[in-house]
């Protein structure tokens, strides 16, 4: 276990991690990153946390089938995202100007950045950033357990 200060500043800093790997899962279709980047932003969030507490602790706060729950719904919607426009063909970005949600039609010229356009790809990097987050973040959990596993067997 870390002393108090790393552990205070492990939350501190794990809000604003939260917040950044759900801005670059967001702005995935704007900007370079997206969904997997995102996703492994916040699982670096779920290791500083892991290395801050003990391992009870972590066991306590983060429980391993909300991740694969969220793994799960994740590939899922990516799934169904991916098969909502096969009446016309696989992938087929069905929302890009349609004016409904992620529907806007995207302007020539410089790009304002505006969050409603690209269609289906901002729904295909939320669901990809969810998997991502969910796989390393039991993967994290996993080698946790194999290391604390190993402390106390050799003590």
């Amino acid at each position: 276990m870390m002393s108090k200060i790393v552990r205070t500043q492990a939350n501190f800093l794990y809000t604003f991690i939260l917040i950044f790997g759900f801005y670059i899962v967001a702005h995935g279709h704007l900007t370079p990153g997206g969904g997997f980047q995102g996703g492994a932003v916040i699982a670096t969030g779920i290791a500083l946390v892991v290395v801050a507490y003990k391992f009870d602790e972590i066991k306590r706060r983060i429980k391993k089938t909300y991740l694969t729950t969220a793994e799960g719904i994740g590939l899922l919607s990516f799934i169904i995202t991916a098969l909502s426009g096969i009446s016309v063909s696989f992938f087929y970005n069905w929302l890009a100007n349609s004016g409904l949600l992620f529907g806007k039609p995207v302007s020539y010229g410089i790009n304002p950045g505006y969050l409603n356009t690209a269609g289906t790809l901002p729904i295909m990097n939320l669901a990809v950033g969810i998997e991502v987050l969910g796989g390393l973040g039991v993967i994290v959990l996993y080698m946790l357990h194999f290391v604390k596993g190993g402390e106390r067997n050799a003590a």
